[in-house]
Parts: C-alpha cells; structure tokens; sequence
C-alpha cells in the first residue's frame, strides 16, 4: 500500500480504502481497544521501546476511526468547544488522518499516570521534541508541525503522529517539510546503478514505492541486459529529465562475431551465422565510426512509428520502414580483444543505440557482431563510482542529489528587484554574456529558475518557485 496516502481538508478517504489495508486489533495500557494498520503498529512498538530506554513512556490513545466514530467525535467538540476550535484541531468526517490506520495519537506516562488531554499535553514541549527528533527512524513524522498551520489546515499537535514510511519520514524531517509540501514540491535526484535483468521502468516502480512519490522519472534507457548509470528523477526534479537526457553518454561494450539476432542483442533470436576471417582489423572499424552518421534504429526499440512502437511491429511480425536518426560517436577505443569477442569504451551523443552501433561495426568488417554486455559508464558528469545499488534504496544508505548537483550551467545568486522578475518569469537583459542557459539561485541557494539565451535576451525557460 502507499504509506503516503494523502487525506486532509481538500482529500478525502476513498471509499474502498480499507481493502488493501489490514488493521492489527490491540489493546493500549488503558486496556481500551485500538485499531492499527500493522505495519505502523510494528513501528510503533520498536519506537515505544527506545523511549521507554531513555525513560520516555508513551502508548497509544487513539489511531484508526471509522467515518461513523469521526462524526461523533467531531459533534463532540463542536458542542464543547464550538467551530473555531474544530476547524483548527478537529477533520470532518471522511477528511480524517484516522481514517487511515496510520495515524496515531499517544499519550505521555508522567508519574505513574497518563497525560492524554490536548491542554495537559502541551505542557510537555520538552519531551516531545526529544521524541520528534527520533520519529524518521521508524518512519513517523510530526503530522501537524509548528509553523505549517497554512499548509496543514490545523494547529500544531505534538502528539500526532503518521506512519508513512522511513525514506519518506528521513526526507520529510531532513527538510524540514510537512506531507503536503513533500507530495508537492520535494524533488531529488538518484544515481542509480541498475542491475542486469530488470527494466528501467522497474527501477523507476522501486523508487516510486521507496520514496511514496508517484511522479518519478529516468532519463535514459537501459536494455534489462545493461547496466550502471540510470539518473532517476524523483517529484519536482522530473522538470529536468529532458536536460539530462540531452547528456552525452559513456559506455563500456561487449560483443561477439559471428552471428546476429533480431535484438542485435545475445538475448534476442539468433537469425543467421557466417564465419569469422581471421586478423580483422577491429581498431580500424571502431575509428571509422568516430564520426556523426545517420543511425537505423533497432526494430527492438520503443521508438514511434506512426504512433506505434517499433518493437510491437516486431512482435507482430509486420513490415516498417526503421527510422534513421543522426548521432555522434565522440571518442571510441579497443579495450580488449579476445577470439571472436572484443570491448570497447565509446563516448556518445543522445539517441545512440550501441546495439546499433555494434552491429553498424560488423557490417563495416563483412562479418555479423552482436552486443553480450554494455555497462553505461556515465552520463553528462554523473560516473559510475557516484551511484548506489538497487539494494541501498533504504534509510540508512540511501543518497540524494539535488538539482543543482546534475546541472553544469553557470549559476547566478541574485536578490531583490531582479529576483521578482526571475521568479514570476520576466525576460531579462543577459549582463553576464550567457551562451546557452543560466541557473538563478537565492541567497541560500535554493533554485529559482532555469533561463535560456534569446536573441540577447534570457527568457525563462523552467520555473521552479
């Protein structure tokens, strides 16, 4: 389930909510009953346990409501304390975080007895900010934080807290952010090393789960044989992925003599064989392709032909023209050279195919090659050494990027009267001789916009206030 599930004044719980959700049936140390959705019930006993180790005791009030129990609540403290007060600490029914099962209000042990009234809790600022300095390391956040009111619609409650996952909690508490303004306006950037087997769209699945952020992208494809560098976009950083995927890339390659399949990969259908002659001259093929040239596109690739995929024409078994689009092979060097297999490191413009591209090779030595390994290598200043496994996507290993660390264009702080014309997206005089696109930064670094070099002028091109 998505433990970032949005439920406030403007959403509402859906209506089939509780189907994927299973609620752990417990008793507090009130012996009331309460109901928890299991994972954060799980979370909840360990953090209660390290509190209780530094002599901070705490249980459950009160978690999951049923639309029926909101409604009462809510007549309750309209009736004792009128609509004021319910707008600022009170949801509505079907507008409630305790819809959920993964909000949890506790109560303090002070004494031997427990302090569960919202004015007797806030007397305890002290011991509650020691326990919202630990709440990421279960994956708890302070739902209702001070300062947010505008953004939350309800007051600051120390005492009410939401499971939502320990990546999301680690980058919500590191931001300082509340769960509207993670869900709307967090963004980052992974270096992932992908795996051989999987897809970049599994890649992208995982982030999206780890993160609880739907909007994530990647900017460049990697073939389930492939791996290295995959940039992956996360949330407000998805407004760059054309930027990034303009980046020239470096690749590592292997490939065999002798045979060609309907992938130009050793994982497609092998249709036809020939012989290999001995003393090809593979340097000499490798540097004739150290130019721009039209390449044909694999018919085993996503790209659209008359608004159809080109691998669905193959599965499909149907005639199309493949398309032919113009690349650049920058640098290009013979690592190794063993029998009837050779690697090689190339540097290339966006849209290469090095299936392609080795296959383009084999034809330039009368003789069939086809791709066995390719290792992307790095991408615009993005290498290798700088990214993570699939397996470090946790809490604890985990490594974010902001945008500004992908994007090598001349950055620029600026203030006052110039940063109201950047920030609502006024065309400016270029005084600093821009040749392409300048970063605008605050005082504090935070980026205000991305603009681009017109007719001597620089016009916005990406807003990000």
């Amino acid at each position: 389930m998505k433990y970032t599930i949005l439920v406030n004044k403007d959403n509402k719980i859906k209506d089939n909510y509780l189907d994927k959700v299973n609620l752990i049936k417990t008793k507090n140390e009130l012996d009331e009953e309460v109901l928890v959705e299991e994972n954060a019930y799980s979370s909840f006993l360990k953090l209660k346990e390290y509190l209780k180790s530094i002599n901070i005791y705490i249980d459950i009030d009160d978690s999951y409501r049923s639309i029926d129990a909101q409604q009462e609540i809510y007549n309750h403290y309209l009736e004792l304390n009128g609509k004021d007060y319910c707008d600022k600490y009170v949801a509505i029914p079907s507008f409630s975080e305790h819809h959920t099962g993964l909000a949890i209000d506790i109560m303090l042990k002070i004494d031997n007895s427990y302090i569960r009234e919202d004015i007797d809790l806030l007397k305890y600022s002290e011991i509650f900010d020691k326990i919202h300095s630990v709440l990421y390391k279960y994956g708890f956040i302070l739902r209702y934080p001070k300062g947010k009111e505008n953004i939350t619609g309800y007051n600051y409650e120390p005492w009410h807290f939401r499971y939502v996952g320990s990546v999301p909690a680690k980058m919500i508490y590191d931001n300082n952010l509340c769960l509207e303004e993670y869900l709307k306006d967090y963004g980052i950037i992974l270096y992932i090393n992908k795996p051989k087997g999987i897809t970049s769209f599994d890649v992208v699945n995982k982030v999206s789960k780890t993160f609880g952020i739907k909007r994530v992208g990647h900017t460049g494809t990697l073939d389930p044989l492939a791996t290295g560098v995959l940039i992956v976009t996360v949330g407000k950083a998805c407004r760059i992925v054309d930027l990034l995927t303009s980046k020239d890339k470096e690749y590592i390659a292997t490939c065999e003599l002798g045979y060609i399949t309907d992938t130009y990969d050793n994982t497609g259908n092998i249709i036809d064989k020939c012989e290999v002659k001995d003393n090809l001259n593979i340097e000499e093929a490798l540097l004739n392709y150290k130019k721009t040239y039209l390449q044909e596109v694999p018919i085993y690739s996503a790209v659209k032909v008359n608004g159809k995929k080109l691998y669905e024409y193959a599965r499909n078994k149907e005639e199309v023209d493949l398309p032919k689009k113009e690349v650049t092979i920058k640098e290009i060097e013979l690592l190794e050279k063993n029998n009837n297999t050779f690697k090689f490191k190339c540097l290339v413009s966006k849209g290469c195919y090095i299936r392609s591209l080795i296959n383009d090779i084999g034809k330039y030595l009368n003789t069939y090659a086809t791709m066995t390994d390719l290792i992307r290598t790095k991408q615009g200043i993005v290498s290798i050494d700088e990214t993570i496994a699939m397996d470090d996507l946790c809490i604890d290993k985990i490594q974010v990027h902001n945008i500004l660390d992908v994007l090598d264009y001349k950055k620029i702080v600026i203030e006052n009267d110039l940063y109201k014309k950047v920030s609502n997206g006024m065309t400016i005089d270029d005084i600093w001789d821009i040749s392409d696109k300048v970063i605008f930064v605050d005082k504090f670094n935070k980026l205000i916009a991305i603009y681009i070099k017109e007719n001597n002028k620089l016009k916005s091109f990406k807003n990000f206030v």
